[in-house]
């Protein structure tokens, strides 16, 4: 615990931020390295598998070849979730974490967008069950910065949560 002591709470964010940011990166440039666009490669049959896949749009592929727009707000998202850090549990540890998840997170997919030689977000992880019909029923791939993203965000709304003192808990639910 001393260690963490050590360094200020931006600072904490910063350093989780970086880290997210550099194995995003480091995966991303693994599946660029290693399979071409649209290349699947199955690592447990029927569940799970590595995938090339190129998202212009934002999760589960909504606003397709929107690229642009998203990474201005991307890029807005940021720069608010820097200002306003204190509104979202940065003097507490938890909180650090969350907003270095989501720094590094929103960084790393800003990235991909950003770059004249992608434009568009590298997700590879995918999760999927075989359907008695032949064709695959599962979730949207993704990628390190999109799991950064929604831990962050997860956790800031148990911090919220938790922030909540149980009397106005009752007053919200008209108790």
């Amino acid at each position: 615990m001393s260690a963490v002591r050590q360094f200020t709470a931006n600072q904490r964010m910063l350093l989780i931020a970086g880290a997210v940011f550099v194995a995003d990166q480091l995966t991303k440039l693994l599946v660029l390295t290693l399979l071409g666009p649209l290349e699947e490669r199955v690592v447990i049959s029927g569940f799970f598998k590595f995938v090339h896949w190129q998202n212009t749009g934002a999760a589960f592929s909504m606003f397709h070849q929107k690229n642009s727009i998203l990474a201005l707000i991307s890029a807005v998202a940021v720069v608010a979730l820097w200002v306003f850090r204190q509104h979202f549990e940065a003097r507490r540890l938890a909180g650090q974490v969350a907003l270095g998840l989501l720094f590094g997170g929103i960084a790393g997919n800003l990235l991909d967008r950003l770059l004249p030689s992608r434009q568009h977000v590298i997700d590879f992880l995918r999760f999927y069950l075989d359907s008695r019909a032949g064709g695959e029923i599962g979730f949207p791939a993704f990628n390190i910065a999109d799991s950064a993203i929604c831990t962050g965000v997860g956790l800031l709304i148990l911090l919220s949560w938790m922030a909540t003192p149980p009397a106005a808990n009752a007053a919200a639910e008209g108790k």
